[in-house]
């Protein structure tokens, strides 16, 4: 595994980290017993970098981590996520409160077994609490040992500079993929102005660039993606399309569509560490092994042009969870 140093930090984190929602909520029927075993296979390949956030699994995703992660505390580095909350109907909502912040930061650290979180990030901005507040109480949690660095997801530049004046943000979480590069035009850049490390969530699309999607109604019945506009029927036409022609390329280049989109990711700078989700070993071998593809400028060039020929891939969330992003 190749190593990269996370933001304005002097730690070195896997160049494939491992998201662990999936573990737990989303997508289909959950496996403790397969997910306790990728955990100990990314021990394994090195990988040092786990997500999660108390919202997977309502608390489950915490709790199956802390399994592994207890007894192997040193090795490896942890993020986690307050601010979604759920009301009584199932619906969510984010809650940047500072009552709601320390209350959170206390049941992560209760449920992952652990004194101090390594990365602890607000899940997303609150619209109705000053981003200036928020990551003030968050400050707070780091100078009470509680949380080592902050991170913030899917906020605006504006937001991002307010709370960079508060305290050093070590890190942006945000989708981003061959599919939703939105934060090239102004995230980007301004997080290497700032020092801020950025972190890639669905670098795969969720699932939709590697050639293993390619009916939503095959989906299990709880799998969210079903709610997608990049998984229905308006979009799909194109996407298979497009992801036909990616894997077509990636055979061409000798590794998966998976291998293929991630090192498309890792190529777009050493400040970028996709955190690809799985449940699954068989997965995750693949995406560690994603690190040692090579992507020539001719390569990015020709995935450019393919990219280009199929631009109908839809909007990455529903309506409801678009209101929810760029603040």
């Amino acid at each position: 595994m190749k190593y990269r140093t996370l933001g304005n930090t002097t730690e070195k984190l896997s160049a494939v980290g491992l998201g662990c929602m999936g573990m737990s909520f989303a997508y289909g029927p959950i496996d403790n017993t397969e997910s306790i075993a990728t955990l100990h296979l990314a021990l394994d390949l090195g990988i040092n970098f786990w997500d999660t956030a108390d919202m997977y699994g309502k608390g489950h995703n915490e709790e199956l981590i802390s399994q592994v992660l207890v007894p192997n505390r040193d090795k490896i580095f942890i993020a986690t996520k307050f601010g979604f909350r759920s009301r009584e109907d199932g619906s969510t909502y984010f809650d940047g409160s500072v009552a709601h912040l320390k209350k959170a930061v206390e049941d992560s650290l209760r449920r992952l077994k652990i004194d101090t979180i390594d990365l602890y990030y607000a899940h997303r901005i609150d619209p109705n609490v000053p981003v200036e507040e928020m990551v003030g109480a968050m400050a707070t949690l780091v100078k009470e040992g509680k949380v080592r660095y902050l991170g913030l997801s899917e906020a605006s530049a504006a937001s991002i500079r307010k709370a960079h004046r508060v305290h050093p943000i070590t890190a942006l979480q945000s989708e981003y993929s061959l599919l939703t590069r939105d934060v090239e035009k102004e995230i980007l850049p301004l997080c290497r102005e700032l020092g801020i490390g950025f972190i890639p969530y669905s670098p795969l699309a969720r699932g939709l660039v590697t050639a293993t999607v390619s009916d939503t109604n095959k989906l299990a019945a709880d799998d969210f993606r079903r709610t997608l506009p990049r998984f229905n029927d308006q979009h799909m036409d194109n996407n298979r399309k497009l992801v036909d022609a990616f894997a077509a390329f990636a055979k061409e280049k000798q590794c998966t569509p998976s291998q293929l989109a991630l090192a498309w990711v890792l190529a777009q700078g050493e400040d970028i560490i996709p955190i690809p989700g799985t449940k699954r070993r068989k997965y995750l071998q693949e995406n560690a092994d994603a690190a040692d593809v090579a992507l020539l400028p001719a390569d990015l060039k020709a995935i450019e042009a393919l990219l280009l020929k199929y631009p109908d891939t839809g909007q990455r969330y529903s309506e409801g969870s678009m209101k929810l992003v760029n603040h």
